[in-house]
């Protein structure tokens, strides 16, 4: 399949943006129009001809006519500090080819007061002290020093566009329509017009990195496309290679290679929180933590910057979760308020009619509610895991204390999802992503309870309060048993954040968890028993869906452990106790843990500890009304065998 600019008139949509109108051979709609889910039109009479200037050769003009490869003519590049207004790409501070922003913070050099003070003369004027650069002043303290690249970086960058552009060659477009129709509604980091603008007039507009990823994640899902489908797909270790020196750290920072980053962090990489934290100081670098509201930038350029902001956020927060590892962005410092609808430039009427693409719509609200839920996994980090959050704890009481208001908002979040994202809520032929917002959701409150179950391992609870937080900790592990059995094709195939596949591990490490520190053996049955599920539904769920893994690998790898912990007489279906109590109400589960649990000496501490629990029970122990309690269930798969050769072995 080729691609090529359309003989004779573009169509309106292109020629609105004065970009080219790729076609290919197999199809009458150009890129663009197909990645807007609409048909060429040709109803508008084309402008009236005005007479060309003559423009002087720009640097970035010279350095592509330089490299351009034999027989192939490159597009000039532009200056959009030039554009006219009206132009999308008018006044844009992060985005200008073969330019660097860096931000001037507080206590660098130059300084913000003096650049401020107005001079009596140009001689006399304060100026900045790197050389070669200008200052561009975007709000009341915000500046920014505007660098030129040098002739050798330009020259290498177009290099590797070339590069990269014949990987992929021709399919390039039909990558870019894919992207945009599956990955772009779930991960809506890129502005779709300014890219498409750019790409439409030559893919040398782009950042190296930024089309690298783009090509990377569309690979993912080739066979979507009724344009790919019949062809090989290309190898994307050609691409991978790239990586390295893509995002090297003596390169200058840039927004488009943060936009990078955060794509080439959706596919697995054993580098990843290196990366984060080379991310987060680029993000510094450009100003990215700052509040952009008042700045003198296109609105649409302030909505990238929030939707990259907490992108990034998201990145570094559950990079922190799943890696162990301190958080990089810390509450002093990050400004960026939170997103809104006015934020996304696409809507509903963008929505891509061809089978196998992903809801606009409901992309949008995924996103900006998974921000929202991070703000509250970060709470929990804070509170619950650091360094210094463990020696505030001196008791599980405390800790059940720090946990109670976490837990309030978590409910309140729950509450707060609208009717669309509803887990069973699908499109006919149509990918879903809402199986990655409930699994993040699940991860946090499986956090929250992992907190409590090995804080109790060292400092006891009474007796009630232990059996009323380790009923509330199974029956969390038995709602994401319920929520993998409720997932559709549509789920599996859709988009599903990074940090997913570690979810389901730590998800994982918690039932390996409960089932340790479990000390009666009705308990330990059934937690064995959900355990057992669990991998049945991740191997099934498995195919196609690659995120599963790292769960799948972790049970298989602790089959010794598993049957170090192996109930004695095990039964093919789940035992009483917990899972014969699973229609209780949370009430009835603690008033009779309050009347049968025999009291220890503590007397009137006791009683009272468990009377500042009767609200923080109800909590704990009240599943969202769309995630159910996974009914008994006979295990008809080799969960036991599995365990049975690791004890002969």
């Amino acid at each position: 399949m080729a691609w090529f600019s359309r003989p004779g008139r573009p169509c309106d949509a292109c020629r609105k943006r004065k970009i080219r109108c790729l076609v290919s051979d197999s199809t009458r709609d150009c890129v663009l129009c197909r990645s807007q889910g609409q048909q060429c039109a040709f109803v508008e009479a084309p402008p009236k001809k005005k007479r060309k200037q003559t423009d002087v050769e720009s640097p970035e003009e010279a350095a592509v006519s330089s490299v351009s490869p034999a027989g192939t003519q490159k597009e000039p590049l532009h200056d959009y500090s030039k554009f006219p207004e009206a132009s999308l790409l008018s006044q844009t501070l992060g985005h200008q080819p073969f330019r660097t922003n860096s931000y001037i913070g507080a206590t660098s050099s130059p300084s913000r007061l003096l650049l401020e003070l107005p001079g009596t003369s140009e001689l006399g004027k304060y100026r900045a002290s790197v050389s070669g650069s200008e200052v561009r002043r975007v709000s009341q303290d915000g500046y920014f020093l505007m660098l030129q690249d040098d002739q050798s970086a330009i020259k290498e960058q177009l290099e590797v566009l070339d590069k990269i552009e014949a990987a992929i060659s021709p399919h390039g477009p039909a990558l870019v329509e894919l992207y945009f129709r599956i990955v772009h509604p779930s991960f809506p980091i890129l502005h779709k017009d300014v890219f498409l603008v750019k790409y439409g007039r030559s893919y040398r507009e782009l950042t190296p990195a930024c089309l690298a990823a783009v090509y990377m994640l569309a690979l993912n899902w080739w066979s979507y496309s009724v344009d790919l489908a019949d062809f090989v797909r290309p190898d994307v270790s050609d691409l991978e290679q790239l990586v390295p020196c893509l995002m090297a750290f003596d390169k200058a920072a840039k927004v488009s290679d943060i936009q990078a980053g955060l794509l080439f962090l959706q596919r697995p990489r054993r580098d990843s929180w290196r990366l984060t934290a080379q991310l987060v100081a680029t993000a510094e670098e450009v100003g990215l933590h700052r509040d952009c509201t008042a700045w003198q930038i296109p609105d649409w350029e302030k909505g990238v910057r929030r939707r990259l902001a907490w992108a990034l956020f998201m990145q570094d927060k559950w990079g922190a979760l799943v890696h162990g590892r301190p958080s990089h962005i810390k509450a002093d410092n990050w400004e960026v308020f939170p997103l809104e609808h006015e934020d996304f430039p696409e809507n509903v009427e963008e929505d891509h009619v061809e089978q196998g693409s992903s809801e606009v719509e409901k992309g949008i609200l995924i996103f900006i509610h998974l921000s929202t839920l991070t703000q509250i996994l970060s709470d929990v980090i804070d509170e619950l895991f650091t360094v210094q959050a463990s020696k505030r704890h001196d008791s599980t009481v405390a800790l059940l204390q720090t946990a109670k208001p976490i837990q309030l908002r978590l409910k309140s979040w729950y509450n707060s999802l609208p009717s669309c994202l509803e887990l069973g809520t699908t499109t006919s032929r149509k990918l879903s992503a809402t199986g990655q917002l409930y699994l993040a959701y699940l991860t946090v409150e499986v956090t929250l309870h992992r907190a409590i179950v090995e804080s109790e391992v060292k400092k006891p609870l009474d007796a009630g309060l232990r059996q009323i937080t380790r009923e509330a900790a199974i029956m969390r592990f038995k709602s994401v048993v319920d929520f993998l059995k409720r997932l559709k094709p549509e789920h599996m195939q859709g988009f599903w954040h990074f940090a997913s596949g570690s979810c389901l591990a730590i998800i994982g490490t918690f039932s390996l968890v409960l089932l340790a520190t479990s000390t009666d053996p009705g308990e330990s049955k059934a937690i064995y028993s959900q355990i057992a599920e669990f991998r049945w539904l991740l191997n099934i769920n498995g195919p196609g869906a690659g995120f599963t893994k790292p769960a799948v690998d972790l049970l298989q790898s602790n089959a010794g452990f598993l049957a170090t912990y192996r109930p004695q007489a095990p039964t093919k279906v789940i035992p009483g106790n917990i899972s014969d109590r699973a229609d209780q109400s949370a009430d009835e589960i603690l008033t009779t843990a309050l009347s049968n649990t025999g009291r220890q000496d503590e007397g009137e501490s006791n009683s009272a500890n468990t009377q500042a629990f009767e609200n923080i029970s109800e909590d704990f122990q009240a599943l969202p009304s769309g995630i159910s309690f996974s009914p008994n269930q006979a295990w008809l798969y080799d969960f036991d065998d599995l365990v049975s050769q690791a004890c002969s072995t």
